[in-house]
């Protein structure tokens, strides 16, 4: 298989700047107009708001299972983070690879690549066992969801270019405890008679537009009304919604409680960056793009903005410092290998004219916004100040600006790795000129779009539910840092952080059956042995594994001032992680009782959700939401009444859910799990 070839240029300097000014010149944002006329209403079972790998997971189990399912994405493809976020380099796990141990549609993605090209990792990257072409995430995984469709005689309805807007939510007696969606309203945009094709803007100049009802000079738009397939009178639930957006979007337009940013420090968080918590501080986003090796040295055009973000850019650490091994480092095509080269004990194949890299790099295109004046996802205060929590008032709730900021930002990091000749980290020295490179953009390049970017930033934590009280967690259910961590949790630092009946806390907690012995002092903290392996929960309903991977906010505003720092504290937590479990609870939001959660906006800690955020365990975890879905249908049962009571061993029906996820090629727990094993053979 060979790719298309690409002949378009980097042309989009301007006009970014452009849309920024006018993006600043705007007056402050005001409530939508209400609705016109809607103009279409359409019948669901499971209604997935968010195509990414964790909506496509639960699209998939639920057409299987011969459901109608309703899918609708911001952008035009489906898949998130392997096509429309440009980041098609499968992290996983070596151990979990090597062993296959991934969710069954997960597994057969995989192999769709493997057949398409040939190969499984048809860029030979080196991060990954699977780096592709992002335009081809979204054609293969597109056809395996049709395919799903037709063996398990379901119904996919596809809504691409698409945002919800409001949602209907009511109280219905006699069913269940909490409220239920009953109707959600959509927009769907297209480009208007004239103007140009989707995709030829960045998302920041559109972003406001199509949260609008009204049609504008450069979108028509559909209103769309989603409302249960049918409804039968003793029915607990008519349908299902799935929250798989980025950013928990759904979340925040109905207000059910959750988190954002990070913890305070706690026995359950003791490694968090913040004694009081910090709302403001997520990890940073990353607008990807790709380029390609040439033989000749191209001309490449300096954006007007450069210089502002110029003082922010580095290759890291010394041992990274090399070129091509940040190129190959997530290379997604190659033509032919190249010679073996070792830097920084790294061995990998030197570019080729003709190789294609995809670029995500902590200190290059991340954007890592941590203030009130720059932070990217608004807090729930922020959100009602701006009037985004009023009827018709719903604008994603997202921060602009910073989303313009960030475009800038990655654009101004390719001229940087081409053309610079600074390292903010490193010093001089380091850093010299690459111009034997070109950046791709056009509708047939990688990204598809014209400017190049990725059509959505690739998003590593979003807003986070706080999972439902009961008698073992008063506050509400969440898996925190101490759930998965390997960290050594008697060192100084924990000492010295926390208080004496904190860490005594810490330490019980980690301790099993010597749990007891430590609180009531019987035994030292220093004597006790802490468990080698990650929490079991007897409602799991999936699985996943990688490290506690940080892209940590920046000290100051704007995150690229020069001599800006991360927010201090924030990698202590990081680190290796015991393969992890997807606990049912985590997934079922309080006060609505017909809406489930899938993604990074699962009930995690700040800590645990830089581990959960993955391609495999959004699957995973959309696997979970869908199947549940089908069950509590078929089943007249609402979700949170399989764990409602803290004895869930002894629930049926929770056994039987179990038992349906594993039986349809879909992994509950890890091999041999159990609270008598070690998982230290599991890296």
């Amino acid at each position: 298989m060979s790719p298309k070839i690409f002949n378009h240029h980097f042309t989009p300097l301007k006009s970014l700047s452009l849309g920024l000014f006018l993006l600043q010149a705007f007056t402050p944002l005001t409530l939508a107009a209400p609705p016109r006329e809607l103009d279409k209403t359409v019948g669901c079972d499971i209604l997935v708001v968010g195509g990414g790998l964790a909506g496509a997971g639960a699209a998939y189990e639920a057409l299987l299972l011969g459901k109608t399912v309703c899918l609708t994405e911001i952008t035009d493809w489906v898949g998130g983070q392997i096509s429309s976020q440009g980041t098609s380099a499968l992290d996983e796990r070596r151990t979990q690879r090597e062993k296959l141990f991934f969710p069954k549609g997960y597994l057969e993605f995989r192999e769709r690549i493997r057949k398409h090209y040939g190969k499984r990792n048809p860029g030979e990257c080196w991060v990954s066992g699977s780096c592709f072409l992002p335009f081809d995430g979204h054609k293969l995984l597109f056809q395996q969801l049709e395919d799903a469709a037709k063996k398990g005689k379901g119904t996919l309805k596809w809504f691409p270019s698409t945002v919800v807007k409001e949602l209907n939510i009511e109280t219905l007696p006699n069913r269940g405890t909490g409220q239920q969606i009953t109707s959600v309203i959509a927009i769907q945009h297209s480009p208007a008679k004239g103007t140009p094709p989707l995709n030829t803007e960045f998302l920041s100049q559109k972003m406001e537009d199509i949260y609008r009802y009204e049609n504008s000079p450069r979108f028509d738009k559909k209103i769309l009304r989603f409302v249960p397939k049918s409804s039968q009178p003793n029915q607990l639930a008519d349908w299902y919604v799935i929250e798989a957006t980025e950013t928990g979007e759904i979340i925040g337009l109905s207000d059910i409680p959750y988190r954002l940013g990070v913890d305070k420090r706690s026995y359950l968080e003791p490694s968090s960056s913040s004694v009081t918590g910090d709302p403001y501080c997520t990890q940073g986003f990353t607008y990807t793009f790709a380029m390609e090796e040439t033989e000749k040295p191209q001309t490449h055009e300096k954006p007007v903005y450069y210089e502002r973000y110029a003082p922010y850019f580095s290759y890291e650490l010394p041992r990274l410092a090399d070129f091509d091994l940040v190129f190959t480092y997530r290379r997604i095509w190659s033509p032919q290998l190249g010679k073996e080269k070792t830097f920084g004990g790294i061995t990998f194949t030197e570019p080729v004219p003709g190789d294609i890299s995809m670029q995500n790099w902590t200190w290059g295109n991340d954007y890592r916004p941590g203030t009130a004046k720059d932070n990217f996802i608004y807090t729930r205060e922020q959100l009602q100040q701006l009037g985004q929590l009023s009827p018709g008032g719903w604008m994603g709730g997202l921060r602009t600006e910073t989303l313009a900021r960030g475009e800038e930002h990655a654009i101004s990091y390719y001229y940087w790795l081409v053309e610079g000749t600074t390292d903010s980290q490193l010093g001089d020295g380091v850093k010299v000129p690459h111009l034997n490179n070109r950046y791709l953009s056009g509708f047939d390049s990688p990204m598809g779009t014209a400017h190049g970017l990725s059509k959505y930033p690739y998003i590593r934590e979003a807003r986070r539910i706080i999972g439902r009280p009961s008698l073992t967690f008063p506050a509400g259910f969440t898996v925190t840092e101490i759930d998965i961590s390997r960290q050594n949790f008697q060192s100084d630092f924990y000492r010295q952080n926390l208080s004496p009946a904190e860490y005594r806390r810490l330490i019980a907690t980690l301790a099993g059956l010597e749990g007891f012995s430590v609180l009531d002092g019987t035994l030292s903290p220093d004597q006790a042995v802490k468990r080698k392996r990650s929490t079991i929960y007897p409602d799991s309903v999936g699985i996943g594994h990688y490290a506690i991977d940080f892209h940590p906010c920046m000290t100051e505003h704007p995150p690229e001032k020069p001599g800006n720092t991360e927010k201090a504290g924030e990698r202590q937590g990081q680190g290796q992680a015991y393969p992890f479990e997807i606990p049912l609870r985590a997934i079922i939001p309080q006060k609505i009782d017909n809406l489930l959660i899938a993604g990074k906006s699962i009930a995690l800690s700040h800590i645990a959700a830089a581990a959960y955020r993955v391609h495999s365990f959004e699957w995973s975890s959309g696997v979970a939401a869908g199947i549940t879905a089908v069950y509590a249908l078929d089943n007249n049962v609402l979700p949170y009444q399989l764990v409602e009571s803290d004895f869930l061993i002894g629930n049926k029906q929770l056994r039987e859910l179990r038992q349906k996820i594993d039986a349809s090629g879909n992994p509950t727990v890890f091999p041999d799990a159990s609270i008598f094993r070690s998982m230290d053979d599991w890296y």
